[in-house]
């Protein structure tokens, strides 16, 4: 082979010598009995049809690249948020892996979860045991002031009990009576990640005050709470908390993993950084509202605020984009009696100045995107707000309601127009949507660029590019850091769209003495 200690190379170039090529040919030939490039070519361009698409659509019983993860991956997101708290997972230790890892690609720091693996004689007759040794050793060995407790699918189908389980545990000792332990069910094969996060929330919040709201009156402590929802970018974390300093509002952040998904590399490993405090959870009854930042995906979050805590829980929109980052400050603004301040006012204006100067580019561009409920309206919003037009909307975890809903905010603006909402769809539904009726750009998570390759593949001119706004970004780096809620957030998004444009237009435009009479120094 071709590799030589003074010229190490990865697998792309590595895997394009010639002794790979023969070697990987040799390999196809001899064992796996392929088909003819021939008809692979024939196939796939079938795939790209109408006729496929109308197939595709109809298929029941499989899905392809879902475009949402599963519960527990939120309720361990929501865990984290919390100081000094250990996410715990009643399952599989293979499921936790998974858990881990997927965060670990996306924010490259180490994530901390811990599993009571359990294993097939688990599975016939209960975790009972596991969940006793499982707390005894977490409390022991991390040290956590909380543990949070969720659970896999192998725990549901069998029907384990939590609240009689961590009971036990405490009654045996093998934990304190009165050691912070709140948890949620989240089987993975109902909902998705944004509903785990949903029930964790739910409840901590149920654990620290469904029993202990005697002394509690709505307003008494001043504060406003937010509560994010599944929420991967942590510049997200940081601009809610300027956006209030600014104000001088006086807020609970409950759950913000800002800090301990990113850690300082000083020397210091920190297994907990940062996170809402136990006293600010058993405090947020006493706040004058609780505003849900991603209300659509915070149904058991909103009846919990509504029915035990008693606040209004305030119907908003996420603010994203112009309008609705408006509209969350205004409503703000109503509850505290804090005036916007000139700063916020003079962000708004430069966010104004930017929106003008990038439409002519980005007017009439066709964009197709997925993702969560929440994300895909506000972005779907604002692009609107741009003059582009989301062409292919799809979010495999939207309701019906949602759906209704995505139509009626489409209808008011005449570049929603052309659009189609998808829900319960997974990627490739989106393929046939791409290769069907063609968007200038798709914009979604990394899982995204497989399609981009596939249109490529049946030629240049088909090729649609992905932009990476959502979750997981795997393939790029430091992404979870930007922000895409607020003004600040409104300016980072138009700057990646209108830049995607213009590389792409370049890209179309360098052809010597071909295209390159549009290959322009000034934009």
């Amino acid at each position: 082979m071709s590799q030589h200690v003074e010229d190490i190379k990865p697998s792309y170039p590595l895997f394009r010598d010639e002794d790979y090529k023969d070697s990987l040919k040799a390999k196809r030939d001899a064992f796996e009995e392929a088909h003819s490039q021939e008809k692979i070519e024939e196939v796939f361009q079938w795939t790209t049809s109408e006729e496929y698409k109308e197939l595709n659509f109809k298929r029941e019983a499989l899905t392809i690249n879902p475009a949402k993860a599963c519960q527990p991956l939120g309720a361990v997101l929501c865990s984290l948020g919390f100081e000094k708290t250990m996410p715990y997972v009643h399952g599989s230790q293979g499921c936790v892996a998974y858990f881990r890892t997927y965060f670990n690609r996306h924010f490259k720091e180490p994530v901390a979860c811990v599993s009571d693996s359990m294993t097939e004689d688990a599975a016939v007759f209960g975790g009972q045991q596991n969940m006793k040794d499982g707390l005894e050793n977490c409390k022991a060995i991390y040290k956590p002031d909380m543990i949070a407790v969720s659970t896999t699918c192998m725990a549901e189908v069998i029907g384990d009990d939590l609240n009689a389980f961590i009971g036990n545990s405490k009654k045996e000792g093998h934990i304190p009576e009165d050691y912070p332990t709140p948890f949620a069910h989240t089987p993975s094969f109902v909902g998705s990640h944004v509903t785990g996060w949903d029930n964790m929330f739910e409840g901590i919040a149920r654990y620290f005050t469904l029993n202990n709201m005697e002394d509690k009156e709505v307003g008494s402590n001043g504060k406003i709470n937010i509560v994010p929802g599944f929420e991967t970018y942590l510049g997200n974390y940081r601009v809610m908390k300027r956006m209030m300093n600014e104000m001088g509002v006086d807020y609970s952040l409950l759950s913000d993993p800002e800090e301990v998904l990113d850690t300082p590399a000083d020397g210091e490993f920190r297994l907990y950084s940062g996170g809402t405090t136990q006293d600010e959870i058993k405090d947020a009854p006493n706040a004058l509202d609780t505003f849900l930042l991603t209300p659509w995906q915070l149904t058991k979050t909103k009846k919990f605020v509504k029915n035990t805590w008693k606040q209004e829980a305030t119907a908003i929109n996420i603010p994203m984009g112009l309008d609705w980052t408006d509209e969350f400050l205004m409503e703000v603004s109503r509850v505290t009696g804090k005036p916007i301040p000139a700063s916020l006012a003079k962000e708004r204006g430069r966010l104004v100045d930017m929106m003008t100067d990038s439409h002519t580019w980005l007017h009439g561009k066709k964009f197709a995107l997925w993702g969560d409920p929440d994300f895909v309206m506000g972005l779907s919003k604002f692009l609107m707000e741009l003059g582009a037009e989301p062409t292919h909307i799809l979010c495999n975890n939207g309701n019906k309601r949602w759906r209704k809903a995505m139509d009626k905010m489409l209808a008011e603006s005449p570049y929603g127009a052309n659009s189609e909402v998808h829900i319960g769809k997974d990627l490739w539904h989106m393929r046939s949507l791409v290769f069907t009726n063609k968007p200038d750009f798709m914009i979604g998570n990394s899982y995204g660029k497989f399609i981009q390759r596939d249109t490529l593949h049946k030629g240049k001119e088909f090729e649609v590019p992905l932009i990476r706004i959502g979750f997981p970004i795997f393939d790029r780096h430091h992404l979870h850091r930007q922000t895409t809620l607020g003004y600040e957030g409104a300016m980072q998004i138009l700057t990646t769209l209108v830049n995607s444009v213009l590389e792409r237009l370049d890209d179309e435009t360098r052809g010597m003495q071909t295209t390159d009479y549009n290959y322009d120094l000034v934009r």
